[in-house]
């Protein structure tokens, strides 16, 4: 038997197992579609549950190499309230290769043996034609999925450059590409990219020309779903540059912009540790040196349902402030609304007793680092079974234990100050001269006030309190005494003893 024979014999048996195999995860992706889209559902009602939204699918054809359907954003049938108006919807067609070979991972010279590939792109409507018009009537993004046999998934995300101009405004965007990974049951997934720069010029009320630049976004990080049905893992979120310039001027410029936050778990599985560090490696104001500085931020000792509890709480509280508030023309109001929502959120967080700690916060120049450090442990108020009798008392029923530390550099704070002067117009030998004396001065006023000392050419404080103790720069004194030298500076008083 001839060789060529042989040949197309295999060829023809690969060709009617490959057919078989895309025909049969073809089928089986149709099934794993509607549940795919139940947990997403469910996703969306944890995470937003005042968005009103559900994804469908609608026009699904499939064929024996590929399928075709159209997946659909729209309001929840009954919703009191919705991102989208009634008859809005947002609409994303999906192409599907099939495995075992889709042809879209061939393409791409991958070889690996997948249940899918699918290619999404956003379909232009009244909804989503603003965004078109921005990229040119094109889609402004794109994904492709590879979709394995255990479902897991791997998302690439490209976003494509942006540019409008509309008058004296513009908006460009270089593009970006982000990996998104997720398993199968949406417990665990990861993001990673980048968006190389971007531009935005626009004129502001008084007819002065802004514009503001971006370089070098980048984020990265990975969360899982703990036992209380919330994710803890890591994030970080990076800026190499920001610049903003009014009429060709240069007004301010930051550098090495880095926030990065965590929640870790504790070893009972149940305790959640957070923490969120900032850093900024430079910052220039016209021109001028103002340092760099960095805060780190820890929150401990969560109790994981009590997190649960406080989340759910506080973006239902959010979601509604979005749908009320006019955040355009009114942003004040906005803001008041979305710090309103926090603050009365917040008396959660207070049952799980949490320890708060700041070490430190910090600005750092050519002279020197300033530092603020900080450790408060708070109680659960509906514990305390008794009414306060004083100040010290309503305090006890937050505060277990507060410890502060605070350090400025003579030296670094003139140079601060200097710099500050000098944005005002200063020449730089009158402006040395201001900061020196305002600084001597801010040391000497502390310490009439006996709330700092000067020591090794710094300005200290100290500050702790516990069971109704001050104890301020080294000097006991209940808690009374201690807001009693403020005098009306503090508008606090004690609760009026009870009537026998």
């Amino acid at each position: 038997m001839k060789k060529s024979v042989i040949a197309a014999g295999v060829i023809v048996a690969l060709g009617v197992v490959w057919t078989g195999g895309a025909w049969y995860t073809g089928k089986q992706l149709e099934t794993h579609m509607t549940e795919m889209l139940a947990k997403a559902n469910a996703q969306i009602k944890r995470s937003s549950p005042a968005a009103g939204l559900e994804l469908v699918h609608q026009n699904y054809h499939r064929g024996v190499f590929s399928s075709q359907l159209d997946l659909v954003v729209k309001p929840v049938d009954g919703a009191k309230q919705s991102w989208l108006k009634p008859g809005q919807t947002i609409v994303m067609k999906e192409n599907v290769d099939h495995g075992p070979f889709p042809l879209a991972a061939l393409k791409s010279f991958n070889l690996m043996p997948m249940m899918a590939s699918v290619k999404t792109v956003l379909v232009n409507n009244a909804v989503t034609k603003p965004l078109f018009d921005l990229a040119n009537g094109q889609s402004f993004v794109e994904t492709d999925t590879r979709i394995s046999y255990n479902g897991d998934t791997r998302s690439l995300i490209a976003l494509k450059p942006l540019n409008r101009e509309a008058g004296q405004e513009k908006l460009s965007l270089s593009g970006g590409e982000f990996t998104l990974d997720a398993d199968r049951d949406g417990t665990a997934f990861s993001l990673s990219g980048s968006l190389p720069s971007a531009l935005i010029e626009t004129v502001n009320e008084n007819g002065t020309r802004v514009k503001l630049t971006l370089n070098g976004l980048t984020t990265d990080g990975a969360s899982k779903r703990a036992s209380f049905d919330e994710y803890v893992g890591n994030q970080k979120i990076s800026l190499d540059k920001m610049a903003i310039s009014m009429e060709g001027v240069d007004l301010g410029q930051l550098e090495g912009l880095t926030v990065e936050g965590r929640a870790d778990l504790a070893d009972d599985g149940k305790t959640v540790n957070s923490q969120i560090n900032y850093t900024l490696n430079s910052l220039k104001l016209k021109n001028q040196d103002m340092g760099s500085g960095k805060l780190t931020l820890k929150v401990g000792n969560i109790d994981g349902a009590i997190w649960h509890e406080f989340n759910q709480t506080y973006n239902a509280k959010a979601q509604a402030v979005l749908q009320q508030a006019d955040i355009v023309n009114n942003p004040e109001e906005y803001q008041q609304m979305a710090a309103d929502a926090l603050l009365t959120s917040l008396p959660i967080l207070l049952k799980a007793e949490p320890v708060i700690t700041v070490a430190p916060l910090s600005w750092k120049n050519s002279k020197g680092e300033a530092t603020f450090n900080l450790s408060l442990f708070l109680k659960d108020p509906a514990k305390n079974t008794q009414p306060p009798q004083t100040l010290a008392g309503q305090v006890d029923t937050v505060v277990k234990n507060l410890d502060t530390k605070l350090v400025i550099p003579m030296d670094m704070a003139t140079e601060f100050m200097t710099r500050s002067a000098s944005l005002e117009g200063y020449k730089p030998e009158d402006a040395a001269k201001l900061a020196a004396q305002q600084v001597k001065g801010l040391s000497a006023m502390g310490q009439m006030f006996h709330l700092t000392t000067e020591e090794n050419n710094s300005i200290t404080s100290s500050l702790q309190y516990t069971a109704g103790q001050v104890t301020l720069n080294g000097q006991k004194m209940p808690l009374e005494e201690f807001v009693g030298m403020f005098g009306g500076m503090l508008n606090l008083q004690a609760p009026d003893a009870p009537e026998e």
